[in-house]
């Protein structure tokens, strides 16, 4: 193993601090009084766009032409410390895992750096690829997940994913990674080929990293 890649919204802090709540209400507001589409269209709108491309933002660049970094300064204006607090387990986890980490997520550069500040995790990851690294496709698709490992010029199976979505894990299987899900225990009701490990929450990624390193 030579790399972790971590999630960030609701795998490096947990979800029930429902900040997608306050992403949520922004964009909301952004399709209704930048966009101008009808109120009563939006959640409509949303979950097609979600089931056709995998994101909101990808919906309105293919079909309304907004202006992606605009979208991406406006919804994640948000009060993070309001929800996040100093997590000092996990920077210690993360300090003395013996593998660098990185984060990969569907969200802005911006919000990663407010993410990462509130958790006291500043200077702990070698590298952030945030939704830009395949020109705004976001996971699941495969793109995001080549354009990284082309990065960090490894192969799949070189890398770690810590991840709190399914789908987004089983595209990494799918590249050779080694898969952990961050969640409740009760959240997977069936077997997942593609999941080698469940973790209720990352700091645990030490000790299984270690189980793990040690097998090898």
């Amino acid at each position: 193993m030579k790399a972790v890649l971590f999630d960030l919204d609701n795998t490096l802090y947990p979800v029930e601090c429902d900040l997608f709540s306050l992403i949520d209400v922004r964009i909301n507001r952004y399709m209704e009084e930048v966009v101008e589409i009808a109120p009563a269209d939006v959640d409509d709108l949303r979950r097609r766009y979600w089931q056709d491309y995998g994101a909101t933002l990808q919906g309105l660049v293919r079909h309304h032409a907004i202006d992606p970094e605009d979208y991406l300064d406006y919804v994640h204006a948000v009060d993070v410390g309001s929800r996040i607090s100093l997590d000092p387990e996990l920077r210690h986890t993360l300090k003395t895992l013996g593998l660098p980490s990185y984060v990969f997520t569907n969200g802005s550069r911006c919000h990663v750096d407010r993410v990462v500040t509130a958790l006291g995790l500043d200077g702990i990851f070698a590298d952030i690829f945030d939704i830009r690294i395949a020109d705004y496709q976001p996971k699941p698709n495969p793109d995001p997940y080549r354009q990284v490992l082309q990065k960090l010029a490894l192969s799949g199976n070189q890398c770690i994913m810590v991840e709190d979505q399914l789908q987004n894990l089983q595209t990494a299987k799918q590249f050779g990674m080694k898969t952990v899900l961050v969640g409740a225990k009760e959240s997977v009701q069936e077997e997942h080929s593609y999941l080698d490990a469940q973790l209720s929450r990352p700091a645990d990624i030490g000790r299984l990293l270690a189980q793990w390193l040690e097998v090898d």
